[in-house]
């Protein structure tokens, strides 16, 4: 789902009622409470965030968030994830995941999500059972009933990883209300996926094309986009804004240090997509574009 959405309304315009959006939070706190100590599978996010941060209120000391770390996350993704758990008082962890000693992954495929959500959730358990956890979540939420691929659904599942937000049927707008009340900066996050999410299915995942990635996303962060994607095509970089950074694009100061950021991180053309940015349940898209 789109995760532009502020103020407590969702991206389709429907508004969050906050009495709903507080019986919901009840609801999740007495699922939580259900569980002896609980490992979430923590990424900065919207939703893993306030999972995470409600997770800590209700258990304290018997629950920990989970980062995994990779070349496929973006170092200011991982700083700004780091500082947030050490910021809220929460028990954090980082594992280095693996997929990319995987060739299944590396080949994008259109299964790409299973093999990473797969590694995440077999390092967790091998967490769990050295601390002696009894249970681990993820941030699915009931918006993402709408995933086109249900990848990640697939690898939680076979994993027997739970989804408390689901289960409380907390949905994109509410948790970004309920995330807003409890002073979570993630409240008005952008959307984000894996760096490998910018390849077209079928195109190789390399260290050196994650690594041009990434820089040319920094090149737009560094300007206050909100919302962007650089998607690798051969040595074409082809930018997605919001329609409403348009005009921030336009301005040639902005642009021209855009544009010689994203040649030095490697490319040889830029495009900027007249579409805008686009998610997965705006547009038919290959599997591996999906929560992109």
């Amino acid at each position: 789902m789109s995760e532009q959405a502020g103020n407590g309304a969702a991206s389709n315009g429907v508004p969050c009622d906050p009495a709903v959006a507080e019986a919901k939070e009840a609801e999740l706190k007495r699922i939580l409470a259900g569980y002896t100590s609980l490992a979430v599978a923590y990424s900065g996010g919207v939703d893993s965030a306030y999972l995470s941060d409600v997770a800590h209120d209700v258990l304290g000391s018997r629950s920990s968030m989970v980062l995994a770390d990779s070349p496929s996350l973006p170092r200011s993704e991982f700083a700004e994830a780091s500082a947030l758990a050490n910021s809220r008082g929460w028990d954090f962890v980082v594992v280095n995941t693996q997929e990319f000693d995987n060739e299944a992954y590396l080949k994008n495929d259109g299964r790409r999500c299973y093999f990473c959500k797969s590694e995440l959730f077999r390092q967790m358990k091998d967490y769990a059972e050295s601390k002696r956890v009894t249970t681990l979540a993820y941030g699915a939420m009931a918006d993402d009933a709408f995933d086109p691929t249900r990848l990640g659904a697939l690898a939680a599942t076979e994993h027997q990883i739970v989804a408390p937000l689901q289960l409380a049927r907390l949905g994109k707008a509410e948790i970004r209300h309920l995330s807003r009340q409890r002073g979570l900066p993630t409240s008005d996050k952008a959307s984000f996926a894996c760096l490998s999410s910018r390849f077209p299915k079928g195109t190789r995942v390399t260290l050196e094309d994650i690594r041009k990635v990434e820089a040319a996303e920094e090149a737009l962060r560094k300007h206050g986009f909100h919302q962007f994607r650089a998607r690798l095509h051969g040595d074409t970089c082809r930018i997605e804004i919001d329609m409403d950074d348009l005009g921030k694009f336009a301005d040639p100061a902005v642009r021209d240090d855009v544009v010689a950021g994203v040649k030095a991180a490697g490319y040889a053309h830029v495009t900027l997509d007249l579409g805008g940015y686009r998610d997965a349940t705006m547009v038919m898209v290959a599997p591996t574009e999906a929560n992109s």
